[in-house]
């Protein structure tokens, strides 16, 4: 199809195998102008991004990474319907740009040649020719160019080679129409899907649908799983499934088996296109790769790097953060203090300083760990080692009845367990798809990371005492052991799973390790970008409503006349010793001794005015909406050394789990004696006491409950609606809520009463 010349935006699908550099290659098009979202009506993620180029704008969709267009799983069902202009709520696809790895040709024009039958307007970006020529292979880029008849163009993506050819490619795409194509299946088959096409005519026309295209009666022939049928015809024609039985026994009488006859008809046309095009070297080349595999994928080595790697990440997220994150703490605490001191008490300056100011600057500190964090991941995402990891990790997984398959999204949602539930789309089976998805929230998400950094930075000792080999810190270590804790829970949920309500046979592990390549800076500034982004855009959002929520629940009912009565007299005398005290010291005929004296007693009753008006502030919490809920709750929540605040904040943050470090800023009031050089958050936690008595409620077991607890419970609103979305039941978030709930409270409980337990033996 040919666009026409008044369309002045044009739709560009990119697809390609999986580690040929398309996601690459999408960023050096679009550049920051890209942009993450869900799909209406589906559950794939949807990257796109805005081009222009010679006066004409470019919408870049970035397709997940596939191997065949045969729709087997909810991600390439959504790819095939976009391909063929079948979704309601995006353009039709323009021009289709095919990715493929240049060292790898056999393989990747398998894909190609199901998209050439599509009949649109398509473009093959050569990707990787530089690792092509490190393993000795050469292409006749002219020749294929020919025997393809579309525009073929070299690239070297993560150096920017060959963008701007592509481009042009593109815009010659959009002013050529599609050549038509040939069939590459045999006649006998042919003849087939035109009879399946003469009944689904016939069913469309009763029923007033738009036919099935050819090519997709051709994937319902070759589709021996049911799963085309059963997506694209959900009313359940029951002669279907017996008119295609019939059809596949006629075609395997004549030697052509289902759906062997695919693979061997296009891996046919594949030898074809590349016979004297494609050069392979007399030996195989010892490659880089190959040498550095030798350790990384070994057995026990690579174990060790990759241990040793998860601990480098950890404490680099902890301690290259400090300095970016007190400047943040300065900057809120500065802000927060200037609108107070602008503005007159009541309401409106509680809600802007305590419940907008205090509440995200509490998130937004935490900011540049998460960013670090992201880095590390798209490095190794870049560089090809992520791909190893997961073949190291299919050995344990192996273990507990599932593949190296659910360790990707298990990665993935260490960075947000809403695209790692999403990524299980690529798991064919659906049990072991089911346990990945059940499991993927223990993982540390970044929405955990502010908790933990807060916590451990105020209550977890540091120092030169605390650090070993100049390397390793106490507070780095218990950041890894708490992302350890997630893994090992992970790991025994889904043993428990899959030996009862879940069980089934472990399936086979099969991945493509791509070659070694230095990360593109480009790329990887992209990727942090992109996740920081989301990060910022959504948690941010979710942050200030539930700030001001919290700010409202914690500040109404709201009568101050009530709670400061019992304190107004002790107040009054204060302020009254304070202004004499302030008068003495104003007058010049007081001796030098009588001046300290009184300055010493001054400070003293300054300290005493700000206590009393700290427990004004705790009298008002705890006659307020959240304090009632909160004070309803302690019991529960005592055993694991919280006091009702805790406990307040621990409610409010069920929604999403960042909440709590905003809810804990609007609860725990920092007074008037911390200064703005003061690390704000922490030292207002460090001075928190239970009501009536002076015992500090912060300490270290109580320190490690809370960040036990938040390890393991299930409070992500957005993880929990994607659940129901993928599993199409709410029994199976309901039953994630209630299970992670339960284990977080228990290892709360035993973390708290084995810590006081070891403090009080100490």
């Amino acid at each position: 199809m040919l666009p026409s010349p008044q369309q002045t935006t044009l739709t560009v699908a990119l697809i390609g195998n999986p580690n040929t550099g398309k996601s690459t290659i999408f960023s050096d098009l679009v550049g920051v102008r890209q942009r993450v979202g869900n799909d209406p009506g589906g559950t794939v993620e949807k990257k796109t991004g805005d081009m222009e180029y010679e006066g004409r704008r470019y919408e870049l969709i970035d397709l997940p990474g596939l191997y065949s267009l045969a729709p087997r799983s909810r991600d390439e069902m959504i790819a095939v319907d976009l391909l063929l202009g079948r979704r309601a709520d995006l353009p039709p696809i323009d021009i289709v740009v095919c990715i493929a790895d240049a060292s790898n040709l056999e393989r990747n024009l398998y894909l190609v040649s199901q998209v050439l039958e599509l009949g649109l307007p398509t473009v093959l970006a050569l990707n990787m020719v530089d690792v092509a020529k490190d393993h000795g292979i050469s292409v006749d880029v002219e020749q294929i160019e020919r025997q393809l008849g579309i525009a073929v163009v070299p690239t070297q993506a993560n150096r920017r080679i060959g963008i701007a050819q592509l481009k042009m490619a593109m815009v010659q795409a959009a002013r050529n129409p599609a050549t038509s194509r040939g069939t590459v299946f045999p006649e006998a088959f042919e003849e087939e899907v035109t009879r399946l096409e003469s009944l689904l005519a016939g069913w469309c026309g009763d029923e007033r649908r738009e036919p099935l295209p050819r090519w997709l009666a051709r994937r319902l022939l070759l589709d021996v799983n049911g799963y085309l049928e059963k997506t694209l015809l959900t009313d359940g024609k029951s002669k279907l499934g017996s008119e295609l039985q019939a059809a596949r026994a006629r075609l395997a009488g004549l030697g052509l088996e289902v759906p062997a006859v695919e693979t061997a008809a296009r891996y046919d046309w594949v030898r074809q296109i590349l016979e004297g095009i494609l050069t392979h070297p007399s030996r195989y080349k010892v490659t880089a790769t190959d040498r550095i595999d030798r350790v990384l994928t070994h057995r026990i080595w690579g174990m060790l790097v990759f241990a040793a790697l998860m601990v480098i990440i950890f404490q680099s997220v902890f301690s290259w953060a400090l300095p970016l994150m007190d400047v943040i703490d300065q900057a809120f605490a500065a802000l927060g203090g200037s609108v107070e001191r602008h503005m007159a008490e009541g309401a409106l300056r509680s809600l802007l300083v305590n419940g907008i100011i205090g509440g995200v600057g509490a998130v937004a500190t935490f900011l540049p760990q998460i960013l670090i964090l992201f880095l590390f991941i798209a490095i190794l995402e870049d560089c090809g080692y992520m791909a190893r990891a997961a073949c190291l990790m299919d050995r344990t997984m192996v273990r507990v009845g599932l593949s190296g398959k659910s360790f990707i999204p298990m990665l993935s949602s260490f960075a947000c367990a809403v695209p790692g539930i999403m990524a299980t789309r690529v798991i064919a089976n659906e049990r072991d798809r089911l346990t990945t998805i059940l499991v993927a929230p223990l993982m540390t998400c970044s929405a955990r990371l502010p908790v933990y950094a807060l916590l451990i930075a105020a209550f977890i000792p540091s120092g030169e005492e605390y650090t070993w080999f100049g390397v390793f810190n106490l507070q780095g270590l218990t950041l890894l052991g708490l992302y350890v804790l997630g893994i090992i829970a992970a790991v025994g949920v889904a043993l428990v799973l899959k030996k009862t309500i879940l069980r089934g046979e472990t399936p086979l592990f099969l991945m493509e390790l791509p070659s070694y390549k230095w990360p593109s800076p480009r790329t990887v500034f992209f990727r942090v970008w992109e996740r920081g982004w989301v990060f910022v855009h959504t948690a941010g959002t979710i942050i200030l409503a539930f700030s001001i929520l919290a700010w409202g629940l914690l500040y109404y009912p709201h009568n101050p006349q009530v709670v400061e009565d019992s304190f107004r007299p002790q107040k009054q005398q204060l302020q009254s010793r304070l202004e004499g005290l302030q008068a003495e010291l104003a007058r010049t005929d007081t001796g030098n001794v009588r001046r300290e004296e009184t300055a010493g007693e001054l400070d003293a009753i300054e300290k005493k005015l700000a206590e009393v008006d700290r427990k004004i502030v705790r009298a008002r919490q705890r006659q307020s909406w959240l304090g009632r809920l909160g004070r309803l709750v302690e019991p529960a929540v005592k055993p694991l050394g919280w006091d009702w605040r805790i406990g307040c904040a621990v409610i409010a943050s069920f929604p999403a789990r960042e909440v709590v470090v905003a809810t804990l800023g609007v609860m725990y009031d920092p007074g008037d004696q911390v200064d703005e050089e003061s690390k704000q958050f922490r030292k207002k936690l460090r001075n928190a006491t239970w009501d009536g008595t002076d015992q500090p409620v912060f300490n270290i077991p109580v320190a490690l409950s809370i960040m036990v607890f938040f390890a393991l419970c299930a409070q992500c609103a957005a993880t929990l609606a994607v659940i129901r979305r993928e599993t199409n039941s709410w029994w199976w978030p309901v039953f994630t809520f209630s299970y992670m709930t339960g284990l977080a409270y228990l290892g709360a409980l035993i973390t708290y009463q084995v810590g006081i337990r070891l403090a009080e033996l100490s």
